[in-house]
Formats: structure tokens, sequence, C-alpha cells
């Protein structure tokens, strides 16, 4: 016997809806703040993926890449760009002389620190509406999912298995 999928309700829909809506305004309004210090949204970001790095990771065009969602020559581009206006700068590895680093120069240091400083306020004034509509989501699927005893441990179980089978079927 095959058991139907519980109905999304229409709170979910308006939740999700209202998260996506809050996530595109910051993310423009980084775009915004990004264009405003002479910077495409995507150079913004590759300098925050190098000073924002965990610690213990290399600004290897391989690393930024990955953390940037972008293809590899697609990166070196970007890189090319930033370099050629003296924010970052190729070096060599200090273990491994093969490997190249992309390090921030002092310009796109101070550069950055501007532009992450006005992104913080932003965030800071208006971060609440976000976390709330993330918080909504995450109610709404929560009282959706439990089952009859309000118990989540099966939900979980079964959020696990259908992420497993999302990831096989990429």
């Amino acid at each position: 016997m095959v058991k139907m999928a519980p109905k999304i309700k229409d709170q979910e829909y308006r939740a999700l809806a209202e998260l996506r809506y809050r996530i595109r305004r910051f993310l423009q309004e980084g775009d915004e703040t990004a264009h405003e210090a002479g910077l495409e949204a995507q150079q913004y970001l590759l300098l925050l993926a190098i000073r924002g790095l965990p610690e213990g990771q290399e600004a290897t065009i391989r690393t930024l890449a990955e953390r940037l969602l972008l293809r590899h020559h697609s990166t070196v581009e970007l890189v090319d760009r930033l370099e050629a206006r003296a924010y970052v700068k190729r070096v060599r590895g200090r273990e491994d002389r093969r490997q190249v680093l992309v390090v921030l120069q002092p310009r796109g240091e101070k550069l950055l620190e501007r532009v992450v400083g006005h992104r913080l306020i932003e965030l800071r004034s208006h971060g609440r509406a976000l976390v709330g509509a993330i918080s909504s989501v995450l109610e709404a699927g929560g009282r959706a999912s439990r089952g009859k005893n309000g118990s989540r441990k099966a939900t979980r179980a079964k959020t696990h298995k259908h992420a497993t089978a999302w990831k096989a079927a990429d």
C-alpha cells in the first residue's frame, strides 16, 4: 500500500514565500551596497569568501569556486579582475610551492571592511524579519509534521530518508 505524502498547508506556502522574499531582498541590498562601493556583486562575494574562510582552509581557486558555487574558470576570471584592481594577489603556498593561494591586498581589505560594515548595519536593523521568516517556515513544518503522539523522531527519520533520495537522484 502506497502512503500519500501529507498535504502542504497554505500557511507553509506563505511562510516559504515570505522566507524566499526576505532572502532575495537581503541579497539584493548586498548587491546594491557592493555596487555603491564600486564592486560587482560577485567581486564582493569573492573578497568576503577569502576573508571569511573557516579557520584552517586556504583560499585556493578550487576552495573559492566551491564557496561561491562557481566553475573554476569563472573564479579564475573573477580573481583576474580583482587582481588587476590590486584588491587581491596570487601567492605561492609556503608548504607546497605548486599551490597558488589568493590573498587580500590592503586595498581590498579596506574596501571589504567598508562594505561589510554597511551590510552588518543593514542586517542588524532588518535581520529580525529574516529570522522571523525562517522561524515561520520551521514552525509551520514542525506543526504539520508531528506524529499522532506529537513526536518528531519518526519525522526526522523520514526527512533524512528523503534527503538521501534527493542526493541519489542528482
